[in-house]
C-alpha cells in the first residue's frame, strides 16, 4: 500500500477505540459490513494483523497498537491543518484559549489583563470544555493556548506549571465522613465521583489516561468526555465565563455537580480555589492528605510560533508569579528555564 486515506485510518480508530464493530459502526453512522470489509482491506493492503477477532472479543495486535497512535496523531493534524489556515485566513484574527470553566485558579482575569497590555496582543476567543478536553483541543487546531489540570496527555504539546494547589473532596454536609477534618483515599472506598468512578483512585483529569491502568466504570464520566462538546464565546480582559452543557441529561458544569453532591448522590474532587469561590452550607469540602496536589499549567503546540502565543504565554507565567508572591509562596525551581523557553518565540 502506498498511502492511506483518512477515511481509513478513521475507520480504524473507531475500531480500535470501541473494540467493538457494531459499537464502531453505530458511532461511524454505518452499517457493520463495508466496516469489517473496509478494515480487512486495510489490514490486507498493511500486509499485517491489526485486530485479533473472536465471536466475544476484538483486541489489538502489536501493528494495531502502532497504527492507533500514529493515526490518531495524523487525524488530528489534519483536522488542525484545515482549522489554522481558516483562522489564519479570517479578517479579524484572534486567540483562542482553551478552559474548563472555574478551573483557572483565580488567574482567568490577572492573564487577559496582562495579556492585553501587550503590544502583540489579539481578542482572546475562550473555547469551554470538559475537564479533560483541552489537550485534544491545541492539537486538533480548535485553542492556540490552554489553561489545565496536569498531568494530560502532552503529545505534540508544550507547557508550563503555573500554580499549586490543594484538592479537596466535595461531600454532602449529611455525609458521615464531613465530620472528619481531613480524609485519606482509602476513606472515600465506596463513594463514586461524576460518571461512576471510584473515588478512593483520586480525581480523573484524563478518562484514556484512566482506562489505560483502570477497569471502565459503566458510563463515560460527566466532566471528562472525550467526545468534544466545547463551545467558544469572546471575551476582553474583564470578561466572565459559563460552562454550558449541550443536553439536561449531561452533567458536566459545575452547579449540576455540585448538587448532585449536596443530594449525596456523588462526591467530587475540586482545587481548593473552586471551594473557596463557592462555598455551600449543603455542601463539606475537606482535604485528602495522601491526594497528589493539582497542578495549573499552561499548554500550546509545541510547532506554534505566532507572536500572539508567545505573548500569552508570557503574560501567563507573569500572573501566575505575581499570585504566588502575594500568597508568599516560593517560584518554580524551573523559572529561569522557563524564561529561555519563552523568550525563544
Amino acid at each position: 500500500m502506498s498511502e492511506l486515506e483518512t477515511r481509513q485510518l478513521r475507520y480504524f480508530v473507531a475500531v480500535a477505540e470501541e473494540l467493538h464493530f457494531g459499537r464502531a459502526a453505530d458511532r461511524l453512522g454505518m452499517a457493520q459490513p463495508p466496516l469489517s470489509r473496509a478494515i480487512r482491506e486495510l489490514e490486507r493492503g498493511l500486509g499485517v494483523h491489526l485486530l485479533t477477532r473472536s465471536t466475544r472479543q476484538v483486541a489489538l495486535t502489536p501493528a494495531g497498537e502502532v497504527l492507533l497512535r500514529e493515526a490518531r496523531t495524523a487525524l488530528e493534524a489534519v483536522s488542525a491543518a484545515g482549522r489554522r489556515a481558516r483562522h489564519a485566513g479570517e479578517p479579524a484574527p484572534q486567540l483562542r484559549l482553551a478552559l474548563k470553566a472555574d478551573i483557572d485558579g483565580g488567574l482567568l482575569h490577572r492573564i487577559l489583563e496582562a495579556y492585553a497590555t501587550a503590544a502583540e496582543a489579539l481578542p482572546v476567543t475562550l473555547v469551554l470544555g470538559r475537564i479533560g478536553e483541552q489537550a485534544q483541543a491545541l492539537r486538533d487546531g480548535r485553542a492556540d493556548t490552554a489553561l489545565m489540570l496536569a498531568p494530560f496527555d502532552d503529545r505534540g504539546l508544550d507547557s508550563e506549571p503555573l500554580l499549586t494547589e490543594p484538592f479537596v473532596i466535595a461531600l454532602a454536609a449529611t455525609d458521615p465522613l464531613a465530620a472528619r477534618p481531613s480524609l485519606r483515599l482509602a476513606e472515600l472506598a465506596g463513594r463514586s465521583l461524576p460518571g461512576g468512578y471510584p473515588a478512593d483512585q483520586g480525581p480523573v483529569l484524563d478518562a484514556h489516561d484512566w482506562a489505560a491502568t483502570h477497569q471502565q466504570p459503566d458510563a463515560p464520566g460527566p466532566g471528562i468526555s472525550t467526545t468534544s462538546t466545547a463551545h467558544t464565546t469572546h471575551t476582553t480582559s474583564t470578561a466572565h465565563t459559563t460552562d454550558t452543557t449541550d443536553s439536561a441529561h449531561s452533567v458536566s458544569d459545575l452547579p449540576q455537580i455540585f448538587r448532585l453532591v449536596e443530594l449525596g448522590s456523588i462526591v467530587c474532587f475540586v482545587p481548593a480555589s473552586v471551594a473557596r469561590r463557592y462555598p455551600r452550607p449543603e455542601i463539606a469540602f475537606r482535604p485528602v492528605v495522601d491526594q497528589e496536589p493539582a497542578v495549573l499549567a499552561m499548554a500550546w503546540p509545541q510547532d506554534a510560533h505566532a507572536p500572539a502565543v508567545a505573548a500569552f504565554v508570557r503574560a501567563a507565567a507573569t500572573a501566575a508569579a505575581a499570585a504566588r508572591a502575594e500568597a508568599g509562596e516560593s517560584t518554580y525551581e524551573d523559572e529561569p528555564e522557563a524564561a529561555r523557553r519563552f523568550s525563544r518565540y
